[in-house]
């Protein structure tokens, strides 16, 4: 305290012109007081900063607690976002697991019987596809007194007619007339040595007759090559008997001569009981 009774300023600088060992000593008091002062102020300013940095890290903390589990309107638990992403993805790979595993029991499984829709889209298997397909010739040992090369010839014929959709009608007028023209042998020509070149079980003279009907190539029924294939020998007689208005109700020699223009025109009549029973042995009736 000053004499006038002011109290003097810890922090005023002291005056130069104390030279004195009080001066000096009021100067040290004087300093150590301000060290004191700042480290109270320095420690006070970190004890706050510290003070501040707990808070925000216990803000943060509960924030974080508040966002990964809170609570519903009705007081039920709900899982936040990441956990349920977790959980879905959990479940999801399990799902797929499930599947997996259905997936190779089924495979390795076979099934016992075919399902509904293969079996109605399967056309040879509905009732009204097996009504409706014709009956496949069978290969029957030979009959009325026919070999073996005969009866082979003959079921030529009735396969391509069967092919065709020719009725049994038609089947044994074509055999009958096979019979008579050429004794169910499919014939090449002495005429024509062409063909001789051609599959073939006799040769005849007859012009250029070939072939089981004795077709001539000259009168336009065909090349000499194809008139020696059965089946298209079969064809071509077949193709012309439908042409003939009202064939089904002709004599079978009839129907025959129409088609074949022959100088002995009653002479396939005699084979028609021979033929019925040959087709007959081929396709029996009913089929």
């Amino acid at each position: 305290m000053r004499d006038d009774g002011t109290l003097d300023d810890p922090y005023a600088p002291s005056s130069p012109t104390t030279g004195t060992e009080d001066g000096t000593s009021s100067e040290r008091t004087t300093a150590a007081s301000r060290l004191r002062g700042y480290a109270r102020d320095l420690t006070g300013r970190r004890r706050a900063q510290v003070a501040l940095a707990t808070g925000v890290v216990c803000c943060l903390g509960l924030a974080a607690v508040a966002q990964v589990r809170h609570e519903t309107a009705d007081g039920a638990p709900r899982v936040d976002s990441l956990a349920n992403s977790s959980e879905l993805l959990q479940r999801a790979d399990q799902q797929r697991a499930s599947r997996d595993l259905e997936r190779v029991a089924s495979s390795s499984t076979p099934s016992a019987t075919p399902s509904a829709a293969a079996t109605s889209a399967d056309p040879d298997t509905t009732p009204k596809a097996r009504k409706t397909a014709p009956a496949l010739p069978t290969d029957p040992a030979p009959v009325a007194g026919l070999d073996e090369d005969q009866m082979e010839n003959a079921e030529a014929i009735v396969r391509t007619g069967r092919k065709m959709g020719v009725a049994r009608r038609g089947l044994v007028i074509a055999v009958a007339t096979a019979m008579q023209e050429s004794n169910l042998y499919n014939y090449a020509s002495g005429v024509l040595p062409e063909s001789q070149d051609y599959p073939h079980q006799a040769i005849g003279w007859d012009h250029d007759s070939v072939g089981l009907f004795q077709q001539r190539s000259s009168s336009g029924w065909g090349p000499v090559s194809r008139l020696m294939d059965p089946e298209f020998a079969t064809r071509q007689f077949l193709t012309a008997l439908e042409q003939v208005p009202g064939w089904q109700q002709m004599r079978l020699t009839d129907a025959a001569q129409a088609v074949q223009v022959s100088a002995y025109p009653e002479h396939y009549q005699q084979h028609e009981w021979r033929a019925t029973r040959v087709v007959e042995a081929i396709v029996p009736s009913g089929r």
